[in-house]
């Protein structure tokens, strides 16, 4: 289908990216609307990747695409990135960080203004590309600055996200923590300590009393933890031992060198097995103190023998 495109206009400033080679769009309702990475050749980006230093000023652009048959209204603005309990993507309500640091560009009257929120009106089978600036404050702290630009149309809403770097040394650090087992599961929190995002790999062991119990090789957990954010996860295990004593250990590891490790002890024991066998041994004594009691019992005696207390007999004849 082919398509119109409408490219909004911003000043070209000191500029930082890097482009990967993979295709995404993410799209929502209202006639099939989407936002991606604006291109820069024949493949797409997954997101917006920037890197600059404390005071740079980074310019990128967003691709609106409007395939339906009636003009849609978006309205964009930039948020910062976050991590939901579990672990999934979300953004903040309040950007304070890149989110805050991003702005588009508005004319009215002729004169361009930057702006924190656009409000954007695509045509029909128009694509329309939107220029946007991240401003990185003089004292920005060196490391991940996770955000994302969102689009919205009526109550639904969608994000691309925006990878920053600012410049310097970075840490990468992360631990494991409150680890338990549970119905099944092993349950944890990851928290990354550090300044970077983190794609951790988890490996997973238990040794019991009769050797090992589970030994499962390190693999990527399908999460990005982002700076300071704290997540907590669980691990099934279906296959437990019936009866064992084992300490559960969790190893996490991340680019950049992060290491963590957490353990948790606990006990399998069959209970329903147990309690069968106590009801067993439980009825077993109560029968036989019912039949012991029974032999210290004296026997029965004769209702009519003469054993009542004695009646009053009345003589008679004289007494001499």
């Amino acid at each position: 289908m082919p398509y119109a495109r409408h490219v909004l206009c911003l000043p070209l400033a000191a500029l930082s990216l890097l482009a990967t080679t993979h295709t995404t769009t993410t799209a929502a309702g209202d006639g099939g609307w989407s936002i991606a990475p604006a291109t820069g050749g024949a493949d797409g980006r997954p997101y917006i990747y920037a890197e600059g230093a404390p005071g740079t000023v980074l310019e990128d652009a967003v691709s609106v695409l409007n395939p339906g048959g009636k003009p849609v209204t978006v309205r964009l603005s930039g948020a910062d990135a976050d991590n939901t309990r579990d672990g999934r993507f979300t953004v903040r309500a309040k950007p304070a960080d890149t989110g805050a640091w991003i702005a588009f560009a508005r004319t009215t009257g002729g004169h361009r203004t930057a702006v924190r929120t656009l409000s954007l009106t695509v045509p029909a089978r128009t694509r329309a590309d939107v220029p946007f600036t991240v401003t990185v404050p003089a004292g920005a702290a060196p490391g991940d600055h996770p955000g994302a630009i969102v689009a919205g149309v009526g109550t639904r809403s969608t994000a691309v996200r925006v990878r920053l770097r600012v410049a310097g040394a970075a840490l990468s650090a992360l631990t494991v923590e409150h680890v338990a087992v549970r119905g099944g599961r092993i349950s944890y929190e990851l928290v990354n300590r550090g300044t970077t995002v983190l794609t951790p790999r988890l490996a997973v062991r238990a040794d019991g009393l009769f050797g090992r119990a589970l030994d499962r090789a390190p693999r990527t957990l399908p999460l990005e933890l982002l700076p300071g954010r704290r997540v907590r996860l669980t691990e099934p295990w279906p296959h437990r031992p019936a009866l064992d004593a084992v300490e559960v250990r969790l190893t996490v590891t991340a680019a950049g060198g992060a290491h963590g490790s957490g353990s948790a002890s606990a006990w399998f024991v069959p209970w329903g097995t147990v309690a069968g066998t106590a009801a067993g041994l439980l009825a077993a004594v109560g029968a036989a103190v019912v039949v012991r009691r029974r032999r210290r019992r004296p026997p029965d005696r004769d209702p009519d023998a003469d054993d009542r207390p004695g009646r009053d007999v009345e003589l008679t004849g004289a007494v001499k």
